[in-house]
């Protein structure tokens, strides 16, 4: 099966996530269905960044280690293949660092500091410009060149992004670019979005889905907590009594739900919404129940894996050593044409 991908994958994808914590139903529908389609179409390298975590959680590094594992656990049951796809860690990748420091050289401060990500990113740390100061840290500052070199590193063609995240893949372009025109060489693709179907999945409340706001419903969590969290699902808010007839126009969290968990039944919900003929309450059990038969194929698999930690870090350190493989390749190339020796090699 893998060698017979690899001779139909032609072009290369790359993506990341911060090892944040365990992954909720928002990052399932936005990122990683997403991902397991690719794998199939690209040769797909998939990182879990813990460096970039560090960026803004230096001071708070207890969880990354555990964070590391939670998140391989929830990308692994989702249906990333280790055989199809490379899953790695970025910190076990140090040709990564190597090709920051040097992409750093050729990059301008400017670039730096009016780059959207960043802006963003010291925008949510800090409430004024004190504080601002205080966290824009070196290693924080250089965050663009690094996620560049995340991608540059593979030669990644295609970064599966949202329509409103395609600004921040400009950075990576443009230091692909300078590169190529500095040294008069076709050397770097510039990394183009591979635009992905990306619905603001709502959380229990009717805001957009995320940790913080306490609000999701993670893929690890049992059938019975997924259930709770159902429950509290903002509804119609309109309909007061048992008896008055629902609009699933109106319903915030559970009608968009089933159109995606229970898009079959849809029509009946609809009816049975409208006509009275179903509580609320009920109708939530129904979701959930749905919500819980697709959701368990994952959570068996992760329940597996969980038993065998042996094998989730031989699968990591498998998919450090194949990265390492071909970044080091992009990385000798790299030190030839900015006229360094290549040590290693001499060696």
């Amino acid at each position: 099966m893998t060698s017979t991908l690899a001779t139909t994958r032609t072009k290369r994808i790359m993506s990341g996530m911060r090892p944040t914590g365990r992954l909720h139903l928002g990052h399932y529908f936005g990122v990683l269905i997403n991902w397991v389609r690719f794998q199939n179409e690209y040769e797909s390298f998939f990182s879990i960044v813990d460096w970039h975590a560090l960026t803004t959680k230096y001071q708070n590094v207890a969880e990354i280690k555990k964070n590391i594992f939670e998140i391989a656990l929830d990308w692994l049951a989702a249906g990333i293949d280790p055989e199809v796809s490379t899953i790695y860690v970025q910190s076990g990748v140090p040709e990564i660092a190597e090709l920051h420091l040097l992409l750093s050289m050729i990059t301008q401060q400017n670039w730096v500091e009016r780059e959207p990500t960043l802006k963003d990113m010291v925008r949510m740390l800090a409430q004024d410009e004190a504080e601002a100061r205080e966290k824009a840290t070196y290693g924080l500052l250089g965050y663009p060149v690094l996620m560049s070199a995340d991608i540059l590193a593979f030669k990644g063609e295609l970064v599966p992004v949202g329509k409103d995240q395609e600004s921040h893949l400009e950075f990576a372009r443009d230091l692909a670019r300078k590169f190529n025109n500095l040294y008069g060489v076709d050397y770097f693709p510039e990394p183009k979005p591979e635009f992905t179907s990306t619905p603001l999945l709502k959380g229990i409340d009717g805001q957009k889905m995320g940790k913080s706001y306490n609000n999701d419903i993670k893929l690890a969590d049992t059938a019975d907590d997924t259930t709770k969290q159902v429950l509290k699902m903002v509804t119609d808010r309109t309909r007061i009594a048992r008896t008055d007839p629902g609009h699933v126009d109106l319903c915030e969290v559970p009608w968009p739900m089933y159109l995606i968990f229970a898009s079959d039944i849809k029509e009946q919900v609809k009816d049975e919404c409208e006509s009275a003929a179903i509580g609320c309450v009920d109708c939530k059990k129904r979701l959930a129940a749905h919500m819980n038969d697709y959701l368990r194929p994952m959570r068996e698999r992760r329940e597996k894996l969980e038993r065998n930690p042996d094998e989730l870090m031989k699968i990591l350190e498998h998919g450090n050593m194949k990265a390492r493989k071909v970044a080091g390749q992009t990385l000798k190339g790299v030190r030839e044409i900015m006229g360094l020796i290549d040590w290693r090699g001499a060696q």
